[in-house]
């Protein structure tokens, strides 16, 4: 009977300590969200105007509609897709079809296509609007380039040579472009009217440099860096390294909430680390979210404060594993 009450005892401190665990965490696993069809994945992006979350799966984009959580139509037709830039201004979506040389363009309420414009570099990967110059920017990773969209004439209109190999890129809204460098390990920064690269700053002790968030407030980049499984906080200004905190293996995307002070980073080794930015110049590890391998890229919803990962499973070797693919939803719980 003893030995009854304390086995008893410790399942209900246990079940207690759970409980509490849960009311403190920030984030908790909301729901999976399935998307049909096999194939690679890479960026997800948002449309908060129109309310869709747009994910790449090899060589179709998927439509989510946030209101509804259901998948509702694609974008078909391309080779090898990686990201989405949003101009709700226009009413168009602009896809980097890698594979395909071309960036695509569909109608952000019909999701008709509307143009293929050819690249003059190869690998399109990243793609972002800056609505300061009103282009759409083009990331070229092998040819360490950018190609410059005209939003209205829809056609390539300058190159930029960035002297590295790019990855993630966030405009300032004011005439600049920041851009990860992944293989110099450095910050460029890019003057969006001239399309040229007006300085670089080194990230050490940051490695491989994947994705980036503003803080425009208090001048601040958030950088995730894969080699040394850190995110580096970097004075927009004068480049200075503030700090590095530690986050899990494998990192391709970071978000910032600037209405909560969270800084949101997926990490392709199964996590997600959420840091609290307490002022510009202080920082803290506050929750380890528990995802699935590869879940590397997210969106975050500002309207609902929830985040979204795109993942497939995968087998002992590593290989995905048919119709697996899906969208988890994260939701805030304070």
């Amino acid at each position: 009977m003893y030995l009854f009450r304390n086995i008893t005892l410790v399942f209900l401190l246990s079940i207690i300590a759970q409980y509490i665990s849960a009311q403190d965490s920030i984030y908790t696993f909301y729901k999976s969200i399935p998307i049909p069809g096999n194939g690679s994945y890479d960026y997800i992006s948002m449309d908060e105007v129109n309310r869709h979350l747009f994910v790449s799966h090899g060589t179709v984009l998927d439509i989510i509609d946030l209101n509804t959580e259901q998948v509702i139509d694609s974008v078909t037709g391309m080779k090898g897709i990686h990201g989405v830039a949003v101009v709700n201004d226009v009413n168009k979506g602009f896809i980097s079809d890698g594979k395909g040389k071309a960036v695509i363009v569909f109608n952000l309420k019909t999701f008709k296509t509307i143009a293929i414009i050819p690249l003059s570099k190869e690998d399109a990967d990243g793609i972002m609007y800056d609505p300061f110059s009103k282009n759409v920017f083009v990331f070229c990773g092998d040819a360490n380039a950018a190609c410059v969209i005209d939003v209205n004439k829809l056609k390539e209109i300058a190159t930029i040579d960035l002297g590295g190999a790019p990855e993630f890129a966030v405009p300032d809204g004011n005439g600049l472009i920041y851009d990860n460098l992944e293989d110099k390990s450095s910050l460029a920064v890019i003057d969006s009217k001239s399309f040229k690269v007006i300085k670089t700053f080194p990230l050490a002790p940051c490695e491989g440099p994947t994705g980036l968030a503003l803080d425009l407030d208090n001048k601040r980049a958030f950088t995730v860096c894969r080699g040394n499984k850190g995110m580096s906080v970097v004075d927009i200004n004068t480049g200075k390294i503030i700090a590095t905190l530690p986050i899990g293996a494998g990192v391709d995307a970071v978000k910032y909430d600037d209405d909560n002070k969270l800084i949101f980073c997926s990490n392709g080794d199964g996590t997600a680390t959420v840091i609290k930015q307490n002022s510009a110049d202080d920082y803290e590890v506050m929750q380890t979210l528990t995802t699935t391998y590869k879940a590397k890229t997210m969106a975050f919803d500002k309207q609902t404060g929830n985040i979204y990962f795109s993942a497939a499973k995968f087998d002992d070797n590593k290989k995905i594993l048919p119709n697996t693919f899906a969208v988890m939803v994260y939701k805030r719980n304070k």
